[in-house]
């Protein structure tokens, strides 16, 4: 049976390729709008086996939204994905760059190629919703005159052809996705190393250095200490953390020492580290 997906974003999205990483080619998809969307289908027993999130960018940082989302779902950590973000520009067979007049894409993929679109400014700029939307509509209108900014699958999907290929500015560009589960489907993988983590601590001064220690103690490597607020408190925060082991019985007795010096902590996933 194929394992249905929920991805921000359209057929041809980064969030595909990084579900056909995780899962393989035969993976169904199920495109949403939103990542409040992926999340409410992950959850969802009849409608998906689960959800693939983008958690931060190396370029751009944190998707701090994200993080909230998760801490209020269900959904257990089963794995990541680092994918490389490639961007090209993607027309019609036939069309040549001399035909162009538009180029439309993602905010976002259209400041990775910033300095491609400024050595051609004859490009008129068109936001959009999605890199993959953008190929899709391009395919469908059988454009003579406009190219999208999209990856290599919507380009495959979508029956384009790739004019400029990496286009974008930083070439070394990593989104890391989290791939999410119902928590009644999860089992703990074979060879874990890595796990995420929230907790809160009291406020009080030291708190949190008192929590670090002990993770420093128990020879386990902090990856990633994202903080961000509680949302309706006075300035509280909770603490995102990802913390990489070689024992997971280690890690285990990590929680068990930290566990009494905070308010609340959660263990999102223990998972195998994706790099």
């Amino acid at each position: 049976m194929k394992r249905r997906i929920s991805i921000q974003g359209y057929e041809g999205s980064f969030h595909q390729v990084a579900a056909r990483q995780f899962f393989g080619k035969e993976v169904e998809v199920i495109p949403c709008s939103t990542f409040r969307d992926v999340v409410k289908i992950a959850a969802s027993k009849k409608d998906s086996e689960g959800g693939i999130m983008a958690i931060e960018n190396s370029i751009a940082g944190s998707i701090l939204p994200n993080y909230n989302l998760l801490l209020k779902s269900n959904l257990k950590v089963i794995g990541e994905v680092y994918l490389h973000i490639r961007q090209h520009l993607l027309v019609n067979p036939g069309v040549q760059l001399e035909d162009l007049r538009e180029v439309h894409s993602h905010p976002m993929a259209i400041l990775q190629c910033i300095d491609f679109l400024e050595k051609n400014p004859h490009l008129k700029v068109v936001e959009t919703e999605d890199t993959a939307l953008s190929a899709k509509h391009i395919h469908q209108h059988r454009s003579k005159h406009a190219a999208a900014i999209a990856g290599k699958l919507a380009a495959e999907l979508y029956d384009l052809d790739i004019i400029a290929p990496n286009i974008h500015t930083v070439k070394n560009n990593y989104t890391r996705f989290l791939v999410l589960q119902r928590e009644d489907l999860f089992e703990e993988p074979d060879h874990a190393d890595k796990a995420s983590v929230n907790f809160q601590t009291d406020h009080t001064r030291g708190s949190l250095a008192r929590v670090l220690s002990k993770i420093a103690e128990g020879d386990i490597n902090l990856s990633k200490l994202q903080s961000f607020p509680i949302p309706g408190s006075d300035w509280k925060y909770n603490f995102h953390a990802d913390m990489e082991f070689d024992s997971l019985e280690r890690f285990k007795d990590v929680i068990a020492a930290i566990r009494p010096l905070t308010v609340e902590l959660n263990v999102y996933g223990i998972y195998k580290n994706g790099k």
